[in-house]
C-alpha cells in the first residue's frame, strides 16, 4: 500500500426506483485531504460495477476487492467526459466486489464514487429484428427501467455518421452478464450522469449479441448522449469491454460491422466517405469548429478521450472497409435540389452501374413524373413548371439496394417532440456522518446531505424524534432537477436518535423519504496525531496518539477494523469524563500488520446504546525505490509518490515532490555528480542513489 490512505464517511445509497430492483446504486463522496489520497468504501456493501466523478486536473485510479477478500489490480479512471468541473468516468463492470480503494494523482479537489449492482437474470433475453436489420435485444428485452427515462427521444433530421465506442472494464464477463451491464450503464447514464436515458444508441457484446440503446427507435435518428458536441445526426455504438490493450473478439467485430453496415445503409451514408461536421462544442473542439470526420469514426475523433481504445481504434480502417463491402448494392448521399413550380433534380451515388429510376407521386398516390438512367450516378432533372405547391414523394430506386425516399413541397416533421414533464421523484437522500458530536468549540456538528430530485420542487427538511415530533427545520426552498446537497448543524439539537425528513413539492404532488441520524455529545473531538504509521522502529511515525474528550465517565472499546471485521480489540474499560488519549503503535495482539486500509473504532455505550465513531488509519512500512537512470540528465524512476531531496555537484540541494513513475529533474549547469533519496508520506526512506 503505497499512498495515504482514509475511510469513507458519506455513503449516499441512491437504489434506482423501478425494474422490480434489479438495479441499485451507491454514491459516495470520498473526503481528500491532500493532493495524493488514498481512500476506502465500505467493505460490506456489494456491487459489479463501478465509476467515479472528479474536479481537478489530476487522475484517479481505483481497485475493487473481490467477495473472497483479494484485490484485483489498479485501473485508471476514463474521465474523458466532462460536465462542467466534473469529469465524468465510464462505468466499469468489476465483477462481484466489496469494498474498492482509491489512489489520486495530480491536483483532486473533490471524488465521487459511484458503486452499482446490477442483478444477473438466469432467463436468456430475447432477440428480435426491425426492418432488416441483425439480430437485436430490445430494450423491453434487456429489461431497460423506462420510469427513470427524463424526456421524449430528440430526432435529428438526418443521419450522418457512426462513433464507434468502448464503455471500459473488465472484458472477462459472461453471456449472462452482458445485459446486466447495460442495464448498470442505463442506471448511470441516467441518475450518475444525469442523461435523459443511457447515452449510447447501440451496444455489442463480446459474443456478438447487439443490444438497442437509447429508446426512440431502432432505425430513427435518435440523438444520444455518447460524444460531447457530436450527438446530433450520428449514431453512437459501444463495445462492452475495454480495448486500449485488448482486442474485440472476432464475434464482437463481425456483429459490429453488421450493425452499421445496415444502419449506415438506413441513412444512406457511404462508410468510406468524409464529413464536415460543426462541433457543438467540448473540451478538445470548441462550438462552431468545423471537424473532417469519417463516416465511421473513434470517439477519440470527436472529444478528448483515448476512447474506444487503441487496440479498437487502429481497427477502424479495416472495419470501415468490411461494413462497405456488407450488403451490396447500396444507395448514397440522395440529394433534392430545386423547388415545385421549377427545375427539381435529383441526385445520388450507388455503389456499382445499376438501372436506377427516379419516381415523383403527388398525394393521391399518382405517378406525376418518372426519371431513369444506368449507371453509378444518379441524376436527373423535372421540370416541374406548372406543378401544384405539392406536397409530392419522390423515391430513388435500383434493384437490390434500400430504395430513397422523400418529401418535397411541404414541411418536413419536427426535429424535436417536446418533452414531457419531469416525475417528481425523491431518491438517494443521505446525511452524513450518521453519528453527530457537537464539542464546545462548535466542531463535529455539521452533516452533509445529499438526495436526487426527478424534477424541480420545493424541498424542505426537518429533524425529527422517532415519534415525528419536529426538533428543528433545517432546509426550506426550491431546488432544482438532479443531485442536490446541503449541510446542516445538529449543534442545537439535544443528544438523541433522531430522523431527518425532507419533504418534496411540485405540481400539488410531495414525496418525502427519511434517514437516521445520531446525535451524541458523550465522545466528542476524536483525532489521530497520525493516520499513517510505519511501524518499523525508525522513530518516524512509528505510533499514533488519538485523543478525544468524554462528558461523562462510559464503558469504551478501541476496536482494530479491516474489510469491516474487527480483527482485534486494542483496549476496553471504562474511563472517566474529560480529555482522553489513546497510543496505538501499529499492531495487533503484538504482531504486526501487514500494509492496508484499516480503522479504529471508538464504541461508547450510554443512555442511547452503542455509539461508534472511527479513524481511518493506514499502514505503510514499504519504503519507495528511487532508481536512478541518467546522473547527467538527472533522470529517475520512482515506485510511488514521493518527496526527493537531491544533493546536485555537492552542494547544491533541490527537493521536489514526484508522482510515481519516470521523471527528471531541471538543473542550469552540467551534472558532475548527484546523490538522491526519496521519502513517501509515511516518512520511509529509500536507499541513496548517486552517480
Amino acid at each position: 500500500m503505497r499512498l495515504l490512505l482514509a475511510a469513507m464517511v458519506l455513503a449516499l445509497a441512491a437504489p434506482a426506483p423501478a425494474s422490480a430492483g434489479l438495479v441499485t446504486m451507491h454514491v459516495s463522496d470520498v473526503p481528500l485531504h491532500g493532493s495524493r489520497r488514498l481512500e476506502s468504501t465500505s467493505p460490506e456493501r456489494r456491487f459489479d460495477m463501478l465509476a467515479v466523478h472528479w474536479i481537478g486536473s489530476g487522475s484517479v485510479e481505483y481497485r475493487t476487492r473481490t467477495l473472497a477478500g483479494t484485490w484485483r489490480p489498479w485501473r485508471t479512471a476514463d474521465g474523458d467526459d466532462r460536465s462542467g468541473r466534473w469529469h465524468d468516468g465510464g462505468l466499469d463492470w468489476t465483477g462481484a466486489a466489496r469494498g474498492a480503494v482509491f489512489r489520486v494523482r495530480g491536483i483532486v479537489q473533490r471524488l465521487r464514487s459511484y458503486e452499482i449492482q446490477s442483478r444477473v437474470l438466469s432467463s436468456a433475453v430475447r432477440s428480435t429484428e426491425s426492418a432488416g436489420s441483425p439480430a437485436i435485444v430490445m430494450r423491453s428485452a434487456w429489461r431497460a427501467n423506462e420510469e427513470i427515462v427524463r424526456a421524449r427521444p430528440v430526432i435529428a433530421s438526418r443521419l450522418r455518421l457512426a462513433i464507434v465506442h468502448h464503455t471500459a472494464g473488465a472484458n472477462d464477463y459472461s453471456r449472462a452478464q452482458s445485459a446486466a451491464i447495460v442495464r448498470g450503464i442505463e442506471l448511470y447514464h441516467v441518475l450518475g450522469n444525469g442523461w435523459n436515458d443511457i447515452g449510447y444508441n447501440f451496444l455489442v457484446d463480446r459474443f456478438g449479441t447487439v443490444y438497442e440503446g437509447r429508446g426512440g427507435g431502432i432505425d430513427r435518428n435518435v440523438v444520444g448522449a455518447h460524444a460531447q458536441g457530436f450527438n446530433v445526426g450520428t449514431v453512437g455504438v459501444a463495445l462492452i469491454g475495454n480495448f486500449q490493450s485488448a482486442t474485440p473478439t472476432a464475434a464482437q467485430q463481425n456483429a459490429l460491422v453488421r450493425l452499421v453496415a445496415w444502419r449506415l445503409d438506413v441513412a444512406h451514408v457511404d462508410p468510406e466517405s468524409r464529413v464536415l461536421y460543426t462541433s457543438a462544442g467540448n473540451y478538445k473542439f470548441h462550438a462552431g469548429r468545423v471537424v473532417t470526420l469519417g463516416a465511421i469514426s473513434g470517439h477519440r475523433d470527436t472529444g478528448p478521450t483515448e476512447c474506444p481504445g487503441a487496440r479498437a481504434y487502429a481497427l477502424l480502417p479495416t472495419w470501415t472497409r468490411r461494413v462497405a463491402a456488407t450488403g451490396l448494392p447500396k444507395l448514397y448521399a440522395p440529394e433534392v435540389i430545386g423547388i415545385t413550380g421549377g427545375p427539381v433534380r435529383f441526385r445520388a451515388q450507388l455503389s456499382s452501374s445499376l438501372s436506377w429510376t427516379v419516381t415523383v407521386t403527388d398525394r393521391t398516390g399518382a405517378v406525376v413524373a418518372t426519371g431513369a438512367g444506368r449507371r453509378s450516378l444518379v441524376d436527373w432533372t423535372w421540370q416541374s413548371a406548372g406543378a401544384r405547391a405539392g406536397p409530392y414523394t419522390w423515391t430513388i430506386a435500383a434493384p437490390g439496394v434500400r430504395p430513397a425516399v422523400g418529401t418535397l413541397g411541404s414541411a418536413p416533421p419536427l426535429v424535436a417532440q417536446p418533452p414531457p414533464p419531469p416525475v417528481l421523484r425523491l431518491t438517494g437522500l443521505a446525511s452524513l456522518p450518521g453519528v453527530l458530536s457537537p464539542a464546545a468549540d462548535g466542531s463535529g456538528a455539521d452533516a452533509s446531505a445529499s438526495f436526487y430530485l426527478g424534477a424541480a420542487a420545493h424541498v424542505a427538511a426537518e429533524v425529527q424524534t422517532p415519534a415525528g415530533s419536529t426538533v428543528m427545520r433545517v432546509l426550506s426552498g426550491d431546488r432544482p432537477l438532479g443531485l442536490n446537497e446541503f449541510t446542516w448543524s445538529a449543534q442545537p439539537v439535544p443528544d438523541g436518535r433522531y430522523r431527518l425528513v425532507v419533504t418534496a413539492t411540485a405540481g400539488g404532488r410531495s414525496v418525502r423519504k427519511a434517514v437516521d441520524v445520531v446525535v451524541d455529545r458523550t465522545l466528542t473531538g476524536l483525532r489521530a496525531t497520525n493516520l499513517v504509521l510505519s511501524p518499523n522502529g525508525d522513530g518516524v511515525d512509528d505510533a499514533t496518539s488519538v485523543t478525544f474528550t468524554l462528558g461523562q465517565a462510559v464503558p469504551v472499546r478501541v476496536d482494530l477494523v479491516q474489510s469491516g471485521m474487527a480483527i482485534a480489540t486494542l483496549f476496553q474499560g471504562t474511563l472517566g469524563a474529560g480529555l482522553q488519549s489513546v497510543t496505538w503503535n501499529g499492531t495487533a495482539d503484538g504482531a504486526p500488520l501487514a500494509d492496508g486500509a484499516y480503522q479504529l473504532a471508538f464504541t461508547v455505550t450510554d443512555a442511547l446504546g452503542d455509539v461508534q465513531q472511527t479513524l481511518p488509519i493506514t499502514i505503510d512500512d514499504t519504503p519507495p525505490v528511487l532508481t536512478l537512470v541518467d546522473a547527467a540528465r538527472l533522470q529517475f524512476t520512482l515506485s510511488e509518490p514521493s518527496t526527493v531531496t537531491l544533493l546536485v555537484n555537492g552542494q547544491t540541494r533541490i527537493v521536489i515532490g514526484e508522482p510515481a513513475g519516470a521523471f527528471a529533474v531541471s538543473f542550469a549547469g552540467q551534472v558532475t555528480s548527484v546523490a538522491a533519496q526519496a521519502q513517501d508520506f509515511a516518512g520511509n526512506l529509500s536507499a541513496t542513489v548517486s552517480g
